[in-house]
């Protein structure tokens, strides 16, 4: 049908970098603002535990999508132009990402505790299960959802048109170790606003080593990037269930204890935290394999209907 087909958001060549930005300003703006709101939210309502955590994200998302839909509307665009699906597609696009997500950790993460890096404590499955849901509706509105509307959607997209897929990767991928500095600015900024203490200011939030939080940051940047560019229907849920997954994952098995997720990895070497980068690595690998067998199934379809070379319409997901 004609009215679904994806309408691309396609701004000047001459302005795609300043348009890349812009999806990065955005998504910082939205979580230093909504970081800062909603604890002032959840204390003028009086709320507590899981609502008070769900506020500051209902916040960002709801800063940061209408912002992105109002831009791509404006320029004649829609959100399936951006890499959304109708909803089965979405479905299946998320957890296609968080299906190679979690399998690729679970891979690495198993040869490092064989080879004596990790030791697990034994599971409550209850806690764990009801730990996953929980986080899983925070960390979609609070990050994966917002963070991938407004960079591997707005931001991938102006700048695919103007550089290619090789330029528009490494863009976002700068894109985005901007935001989360420019969201402790702005954080702090809505904090002295509200009256609060303003927190650091800083590369990296929460007083993490800057150096190390954005080699892991480009990493896995990267990888959403390829994840992007796996599928060809819905691929930037494939992003979402990708980011979800990986934030899960972290949570669970090195913050878990903290958490209170009810499983968690004691980490037995410093090494062990460079497993995150190496399961990021397998999946990238992954979805880059996964990108070659649909580019290679799509000629292969083209050439059994006669489509001439020259004429075949490269798909607006690459």
């Amino acid at each position: 049908m004609a009215g679904l087909r994806p309408v691309p958001f396609t701004p000047p060549r001459t302005s795609a970098p300043a348009h890349a930005l812009g999806g990065g300003l955005v998504m910082g703006a939205a979580l230093g603002v909504g970081t800062e709101l909603g604890p002032v939210a959840a204390d003028a309502l009086g709320v507590s535990g899981f609502p008070a955590r769900l506020l500051p994200a209902v916040l960002v998302s709801a800063v940061a999508v209408p912002l992105v839909v109002l831009a791509v509307h404006r320029r004649g665009g829609s959100l399936r132009g951006l890499g959304f699906g109708g909803a089965g597609e979405n479905l299946r696009g998320l957890l296609t990402g968080a299906e190679v997500v979690v399998a690729s950790a679970a891979l690495v993460l198993g040869a490092g505790t064989a080879a004596g890096m990790l030791r697990w404590s034994r599971p409550d499955l209850w806690t764990l299960a009801g730990y996953v849901v929980a986080n899983g509706v925070v960390a979609l509105l609070l990050e994966a959802l917002p963070e991938e509307t407004t960079l591997r959607g707005y931001t991938w997209t102006a700048l695919r048109g103007r550089f290619g897929g090789l330029g528009a990767a490494l863009g976002t991928t700068a894109v985005f170790l901007v935001v989360p500095g420019f969201s402790t600015v702005v954080g702090a900024v809505t904090a002295r606003l509200v009256g609060r203490e303003a927190g650091a200011v800083g590369a990296a939030p929460g007083g993490q080593d800057p150096v190390g939080y954005l080699i892991l940051l480009t990493v896995f940047g990267l990888m959403l990037v390829a994840a992007r560019s796996a599928v060809r229907r819905a691929p930037l849920s494939v992003c979402v269930g990708a980011h979800l997954a990986f934030l899960t994952v972290n949570r669970v098995v090195y913050e878990g204890r903290g958490r209170g997720a009810g499983w968690y990895a004691d980490r037995l070497s410093p090494a062990a935290e460079l497993l995150v980068l190496a399961y990021l690595l397998v999946a990238m690998a992954v979805f880059l394999v996964r990108r070659r067998v649909v580019r290679r199934r799509e000629r292969e379809l083209e050439r059994g209907q006669g489509v001439p070379a020259g004429r075949r319409v490269p798909l607006r997901s690459r």
